[in-house]
């Protein structure tokens, strides 16, 4: 009876054994994978790092800069030519009505001579 315990015993760590065998070549198998596709995507940052030179870099943080300003005056245009549409069209109702009350004046049947 003890011999049966211990050799069930014996096949039971035998068998966590390998499984942690094969937990263990998973691991190092998924842990060579990402060390693979870390210097891949390092060597992509490089090679973007080297496309850009300082100046380049500068040069379109000016040109953004710059951009940014235009917008900015842009909306600031667009703002006061809306403005000034909103007045010329108030101004133009204003004069319609004026030139339909003169009309109506001119038409009117004036006093007797």
């Amino acid at each position: 009876m003890l011999v049966a315990q211990d050799k069930e015993r014996e096949t039971a760590w035998r068998e966590l054994a390998l499984n942690a065998e094969d937990a263990l070549k998973a691991a190092h198998a998924e842990i060579h994978a990402q060390r693979t596709r870390i210097g891949e995507l390092l060597g992509q940052i490089r090679d973007v790092e080297a496309e850009w030179t300082q100046e380049a870099i500068h040069r379109i943080t000016t040109e953004n800069t710059t951009l940014k300003q235009r917008i900015r005056q842009l909306a600031t245009d667009n703002r006061t030519l809306d403005e000034q549409l909103k007045a010329a069209r108030s101004n133009l109702r204003f004069q319609d009505r004026r030139v339909a009350d003169l009309e109506a004046r001119l038409t009117e049947p004036g006093p007797p001579s």
